[in-house]
């Protein structure tokens, strides 16, 4: 175990190294910078080669990119070309809406897919099996925002329950719990499917393994069967779509909040590309990255540790 965890941490580390270059040659091919969004068509060249020049953007492309690594490297993000202040200041207030919307989806997602999944797997083919998949897959079917703005018009705008969007929350948003409720929607309906599935499969085969069947000869409880024996076994598979679920809801929790005008990380990467404002591009861009593949690594350590027979040996 400790010996794959190194290996697995190895490879995040080179991942995390490989996006690093692609993140930074991206944001650097896109057209125009932070100079000519500056000034209007009427500037003139001498006044956009001098902003370039004060913005360091007039410096070899590999220069700045063994900068921008070694200010990685030491954890600091560079300086927005367009506000002028640090880049973390710009994360830490997008950041901290996005983070708060991820951990509540993910916080009701674990025990509702779970739930789901237990269900439909002890009770599989049934009808209870057959409704719940049946929404799930439907669900899981519709695009985000098409979700978003079907939940907008009916509850929001028809029957006039909660907010439809989060225009006028004044930074207050941790006081006022309704307003995630729409977008909170929004990201369980495609996540909780695919990982009730897993689990509902992981299930299945738990149900069927000899040491399952042999403790319901024995005569164990069907509570302390199921907790003990097959809840372990369907956790396997559901720790592995977790992972692909994180990845998921990051693209969705972009989509939800330019649907629901949340001040998260979605504005500000829009604003940010807008501006050509590449520092904190590049932030952004590469902390969601981290982010996604942090899941995946804990995952695999997790999925590993529950189950450490399905190592192939090599």
């Amino acid at each position: 175990m400790a010996r794959y965890a190194l290996r697995r941490c190895g490879w995040t580390v080179v991942q995390l190294a490989v996006l690093s270059v692609v993140v930074f040659l991206l944001t650097n091919l896109l057209p125009g910078d932070a100079a000519t969004v500056d000034f209007n068509e009427q500037a003139g060249l001498d006044q956009v080669a001098q902003l370039r020049e004060q913005m360091g953007l007039d410096r070899p492309l590999s220069e700045r990119f063994v900068d921008w690594t070694g200010s990685l490297l030491t954890g600091d993000l560079g300086t927005s070309l367009v506000g002028g202040g640090p880049v973390s200041e710009v994360l830490s207030r997008s950041v901290g809406v996005t983070a708060a919307l991820a951990a509540i989806t993910l916080l009701l997602l674990v025990p509702l897919a779970v739930a789901l999944g237990l269900l439909t797997g002890l009770r599989a083919g049934g009808r209870t099996d057959r409704v719940v998949s049946a929404v799930t897959l439907t669900l899981a079917s519709v695009p985000d925002f098409v979700l978003a703005l079907l939940l907008v018009g009916v509850v929001s705008l028809r029957l006039g329950w909660l907010p439809a969007t989060w225009v006028g929350a004044d930074g207050q948003w941790w006081q006022r719990p309704e307003l995630f409720v729409l977008p909170v929607t929004v990201l369980l309906a495609r996540t909780v499917g695919g990982l009730s599935r897993q689990i509902r499969a992981g299930t299945i085969a738990s149900l069927n393994a000899g040491y399952t069947v042999q403790a319901r000869r024995l005569g164990v409880p069907p509570a302390r069967l199921v907790l003990r024996h097959v809840l372990p076994g369907a956790a396997v598979p559901g720790v592995q779509e977790l992972a692909r679920a994180g990845d998921q809801l990051l693209g969705g929790v972009l989509v939800t909040e330019a649907v629901f005008a949340i001040p998260g990380t979605a504005t500000a990467l829009v604003e940010a590309v807008r501006n050509r404002d590449v520092p904190t591009v590049q932030a952004l861009t590469l902390t969601l990255a981290a982010v996604a593949c942090l899941l995946n690594l804990v995952a695999d350590l997790v999925g590993r540790r529950l189950a450490p027979r399905t190592e192939v040996l090599r």
